[in-house]
């Protein structure tokens, strides 16, 4: 089972639409695929038509009083199933402070999974805080959707020096929201920093399909398959399939 985190500190990047995309892509390639939507939001269980609750809530959880096999929730797609956010999440943080271990919770509750799934995707919110240090403990890989302006590559470049300090999580940076009509979006495409290592090469166009989304309530490969976005997280998921050796 591998563990895929869509995390960014920063907010409103794509990466619950890369969520969302990614897992619909590795399940309609046949692998069992589960998405746990962590933000309390909910927008990822909101695409998959899934209500935004969880019995007992985050806390039972957190505290093990809880399995996480009991409260998935399968979707309307083939092999994929969720966990849905519930808004108790935001307390989600107190509650590991009171955890034993809190930051290898997650992943003590994701490996009984180990037989279910091929994949996991984990839809987290924008913050460092103890949930993101337990996202970075729980997943193989953190998957970095990140805007081309100067100010989310500041906000990358503080992600990677806190995970020096914390983690060996290996990242997979890439650009979303590209317009290419805008200089400076062309520019950090063409020559992104040395700083981003392990960039994906494939990038995410701005497109108004990716909007439709929250109106379609619905994957892109669902209802605009043919789209530029589509296509674009097609290549996405293949480029990452292959650096997972998948």
């Amino acid at each position: 089972m591998r563990v895929l985190a869509s995390y960014n500190i920063k907010g409103g990047v794509g990466k619950t639409a890369s969520a969302v995309n990614l897992s619909y892509l590795a399940a309609q390639g046949g692998a069992r695929t589960l998405v746990w939507d962590l933000d309390p939001q909910g927008a990822a269980s909101f695409y998959f038509r899934i209500k935004a609750r969880v019995k007992g809530g985050g806390g039972k959880l957190v505290k093990g009083k809880k399995d996480l096999d009991k409260l998935i929730k399968g979707t309307n797609y083939e092999n994929l199933d969720l966990l849905p956010a519930d808004f108790s999440y935001r307390h989600m943080d107190l509650e590991l402070e009171d955890a034993r271990k809190p930051g290898r919770r997650l992943h003590k509750l994701l490996k009984p999974l180990a037989d279910e799934y091929d994949y996991v995707f984990l839809d987290c919110p924008p913050s460092i805080s103890l949930v993101s240090e337990s996202v970075f403990e729980a997943a193989d890989v953190l998957l970095v959707p990140t805007i081309p302006t100067i100010l989310s590559l500041r906000t990358y470049d503080q992600l990677q020096r806190f995970l020096e300090q914390s983690a060996q999580t290996t990242t997979m940076p890439f650009f979303t929201m590209v317009d290419r009509r805008k200089q400076l979006h062309r520019m950090i495409v063409d020559q992104p920093p040395a700083t981003m290592s392990g960039l994906l090469r494939t990038w995410i166009p701005y497109a108004s399909e990716v909007e439709r989304m929250g109106l379609e309530r619905a994957a892109l490969g669902a209802f605009a398959r043919r789209s530029r976005a589509a296509l674009a997280y097609t290549a996405l998921w293949e480029e990452i399939r292959s650096r997972l050796g998948a």
